[in-house]
């Protein structure tokens, strides 16, 4: 059985709310760092130079980083292939993992007045290999549906098969543009919400705001092994 008979949107909303709020959470502690749409940094990599800004270390390195990781998870891929272990199921696990002891690298040593420190670069970084990691599984695994961590695209794709949808489709193509629609709307959602709740705890809490990306994980982790077994009595 393929993978996309048993993944539903519950696994891709769950990431686009975790993306939201990996990226919000790292931008608001970290001093401008994006960990998912990493070519942000290049906008607050500028504003840092321009404004004399000492926090400029973790957004060198997000953006070859980001490259070597997602590099490093398809060349991975293929050996794990080989095995028959699930594969999407040890992306997930290891995303887990990262985001865990970013976490925990956090609450020992945030909050973070300079990003420049060992401590906050090792969390950003930490942040931006797992961010990677679900950028490529995506694209790998998960490609029926939108991007989960940067709306620029989902946002335009929507925007345009609305405007079809008010100009008029033939009946035959109606429901799956329909379809579509709803899938990279829900997609856009859910990454605002990520970012809502990473704002409005990083409020409150500061670093512990961190203590939410490996909640997200294993949640997402949770509705993979359910939909999976739910295909499983299905066969």
């Amino acid at each position: 059985m393929t993978l996309r008979y048993f993944t539903l949107p519950a696994v891709p909303t769950i990431l686009s709310v975790t993306a939201g709020y990996v990226d919000t959470a790292s931008f608001l502690a970290l001093h401008g760092l994006f960990t998912s749409h990493v070519t942000g940094n290049f906008v607050t990599l500028g504003a840092s130079l321009v404004h004399g800004a000492s926090d400029t270390t973790a957004k060198i390195l997000a953006l070859p980083l980001f490259c070597v990781a997602v590099f490093a998870t398809r060349i991975a891929r293929f050996q794990v292939e080989q095995s028959g272990l699930p594969i999407l199921g040890i992306w997930l696990a290891t995303q887990l993992v990262l985001m865990a002891i970013a976490g925990a690298l956090a609450l020992c040593y945030g909050p973070f007045p300079d990003a420049d420190t060992a401590p906050a670069i090792s969390v950003g970084l930490i942040l931006v290999v797992a961010m990677a990691i679900q950028n490529a599984f995506h694209r790998i695994h998960l490609s029926q549906f939108p991007p989960t961590t940067i709306m620029t695209g989902t946002t335009t794709q929507a925007m345009l098969d609305l405007a079809d949808l008010f100009h008029g489709v033939p009946e035959n193509e109606k429901l799956a543009l329909q379809a579509r629609v709803t899938n990279l709307l829900n997609g856009i959602l859910a990454f605002a919400t990520g970012c809502a709740a990473a704002a409005f705890i990083y409020a409150f809490t500061a670093q512990w705001v961190f203590a939410g990306a490996p909640i997200l994980a294993a949640a997402t982790i949770g509705f993979y092994i359910r939909e999976k077994m739910a295909a499983s009595k299905l066969q």
